[in-house]
């Protein structure tokens, strides 16, 4: 996410501001992305099955602020038209992943779905392999420490050990960041050949989340190669305010990362470039302790 040259690259999700949220369900389809060099959407493929996006997109609808939804609200969520909705939610009431409120008629989403995660956590190789250098890591520390995967122009917590001094518990496993002004994310991003970046940062939205955060592409870039020069990526508040986040790439054997190791750290616990230099050296330790 030493004091000379520091690299304020985006705070980790421990500070008491909540991440902006989303006014409608999230694209969730590759299709809704530009392409490269006019290469046709994905849509377009006659292997490609419309159904499983709009289906996928009721299930994106709900969220922490959208936790019990009627089929009018779900309809104007995705764009969907109601005959569609029912449809969909009918099915899916049907197969376990939502529940429908007889009393109010609304819908909200299941434990069924906790087996997608279920799924990925058992079949997910590093992150077995990483989980216990990550819960030491927290132990040693007593500060949040976070795994994170890259995943189109964000990061994507796949293991989250908060401490006591956490200042928000509302980041969990699942939670997304911006890859451009994080420390997990340019750790990553500063392992990645120049033309992966470029994909990246024309994928994000390039906006400032504080007064902090840095959208310059040039002024990005310039970073990534600090990055590549110490090992690590430090930031200060510049995804969320009063959160600061040091972290370090976990790499294949051909440099490329495959995930970031982190640790967060609320501000007023923060005491300078003394913990930076701390948490640095564990992080790269964890990192490498991980990484093949």
């Amino acid at each position: 996410m030493a004091k000379t040259k520091k690299i304020r690259t985006g705070a980790a999700p421990d500070a008491e501001t909540v991440a902006p949220g989303q006014d409608a369900a999230p694209s969730l389809s590759r299709a809704d992305d530009e392409t490269h060099a006019g290469a046709p959407s994905p849509a377009q493929s006659k292997l490609y099955v419309t159904a499983v996006e709009r289906a996928l997109k009721v299930l994106m609808a709900f969220d922490a602020s959208r936790r019990h939804l009627s089929l009018s609200q779900i309809s104007a969520l995705t764009g969907l038209d109601i005959s569609a909705i029912q449809r969909f939610a009918f099915t899916l009431t049907s197969l376990g992943y939502l529940r429908r409120d007889e009393a109010t008629k609304k819908y909200e989403l299941s434990p069924r779905l906790l087996d997608f995660a279920y799924h990925y956590v058992a079949s997910n190789e590093l992150l077995d392999r990483a989980l216990p250098f990550v819960q030491q890591l927290a132990l040693e520390t007593e500060e949040a420490t976070n795994l994170s995967v890259l995943d189109e122009a964000d990061v994507v917590f796949v293991s989250r050990i908060v401490s006591r001094h956490v200042l928000s518990r509302d980041f969990q496993v699942g939670s997304r960041m911006p890859a451009f002004c994080t420390a997990p994310g340019l750790a990553i991003l500063a392992t990645l050949p120049d033309g992966a970046v470029s994909d990246v940062l024309r994928k994000s939205r390039l906006v400032q989340h504080t007064r902090f955060t840095v959208t310059e592409p040039a002024a990005i870039l310039a970073r990534l190669a600090e990055v590549r020069a110490r090992g690590y990526a430090h930031t200060e508040e510049e995804y969320l305010l009063g959160d600061y986040s040091t972290a370090a790439p976990v790499v294949d054997h051909t440099g490329i990362a495959q995930a970031a190791v982190n640790i967060a750290v609320a501000k007023p616990r923060w005491r300078g470039s003394d913990d930076e230099r701390r948490f640095a050296d564990l992080v790269i330790a964890t990192a490498g302790a991980i990484s093949r």
